[in-house]
Protein backbone atom coordinates (compact mmCIF):
# COMPACT_ATOMS: atom_id res chain seq x y z
CA UNK A 1 0.00 0.00 0.00
CA UNK A 2 0.99 3.21 -0.78
CA UNK A 3 1.16 6.56 1.64
CA UNK A 4 -1.76 7.99 0.17
CA UNK A 5 -3.95 5.10 0.66
CA UNK A 6 -3.02 4.90 4.04
CA UNK A 7 -3.93 8.34 4.58
CA UNK A 8 -7.33 7.81 3.14
CA UNK A 9 -7.96 5.08 5.46
CA UNK A 10 -7.27 6.71 8.08
CA UNK A 11 -9.06 9.57 7.31
CA UNK A 12 -12.02 7.18 6.69
CA UNK A 13 -11.48 5.83 9.65
CA UNK A 14 -11.17 9.24 11.97
CA UNK A 15 -14.43 10.30 10.66
CA UNK A 16 -16.47 6.74 10.82
CA UNK A 17 -15.49 6.35 14.35
CA UNK A 18 -15.28 10.12 15.18
CA UNK A 19 -18.94 10.32 14.08
CA UNK A 20 -20.27 7.08 15.47
CA UNK A 21 -20.52 8.11 19.14
CA UNK A 22 -22.58 11.15 17.92
CA UNK A 23 -24.81 9.54 15.98
CA UNK A 24 -25.47 6.82 18.87
CA UNK A 25 -25.87 9.87 20.90
CA UNK A 26 -28.49 11.79 19.25
CA UNK A 27 -30.03 8.59 19.10
CA UNK A 28 -30.39 7.99 22.53
CA UNK A 29 -31.27 11.51 23.15
CA UNK A 30 -34.19 11.42 20.83
CA UNK A 31 -35.55 7.89 22.63
CA UNK A 32 -35.20 9.28 26.00
CA UNK A 33 -37.34 12.65 24.91
CA UNK A 34 -40.05 10.75 23.24
CA UNK A 35 -39.89 8.64 26.34
CA UNK A 36 -40.35 11.64 28.85
CA UNK A 37 -42.93 13.27 26.72
CA UNK A 38 -44.74 9.97 27.04
CA UNK A 39 -44.67 10.10 30.83
CA UNK A 40 -45.26 13.40 31.37
CA UNK A 41 -46.74 15.70 28.31
CA UNK A 42 -46.97 18.39 30.50
CA UNK A 43 -43.07 18.98 30.61
CA UNK A 44 -42.86 19.73 26.88
CA UNK A 45 -41.14 22.68 26.86
CA UNK A 46 -38.60 22.14 29.82
CA UNK A 47 -38.13 18.77 27.83
CA UNK A 48 -37.60 20.18 24.03
CA UNK A 49 -35.27 22.57 26.23
CA UNK A 50 -32.95 20.71 27.03
CA UNK A 51 -33.16 18.07 24.68
CA UNK A 52 -31.94 20.88 22.31
CA UNK A 53 -29.38 21.62 24.38
CA UNK A 54 -27.64 18.51 24.69
CA UNK A 55 -28.44 17.91 20.70
CA UNK A 56 -26.56 20.75 19.54
CA UNK A 57 -23.52 19.87 22.46
CA UNK A 58 -23.63 16.54 21.06
CA UNK A 59 -23.36 17.51 17.22
CA UNK A 60 -20.63 19.98 18.03
CA UNK A 61 -18.37 16.78 18.71
CA UNK A 62 -19.42 15.09 15.48
CA UNK A 63 -18.49 18.52 13.54
CA UNK A 64 -15.11 18.45 15.66
CA UNK A 65 -14.34 14.50 13.81
CA UNK A 66 -15.38 15.60 11.07
CA UNK A 67 -12.83 18.54 10.92
CA UNK A 68 -10.35 16.32 12.04
CA UNK A 69 -10.88 14.23 8.96
CA UNK A 70 -11.01 16.94 6.53
CA UNK A 71 -7.45 18.36 8.11
CA UNK A 72 -6.05 15.22 7.84
CA UNK A 73 -7.09 14.53 4.20
CA UNK A 74 -5.75 17.92 3.52
CA UNK A 75 -2.59 17.32 4.98
CA UNK A 76 0.31 16.25 2.80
Amino acid sequence: MDAEAIKMLAVGMAAGLGLLGPALGLGLIGFSTVQALGRNPEARGAIMTNMILVAALTEAIGIYALIVSIILAMVA
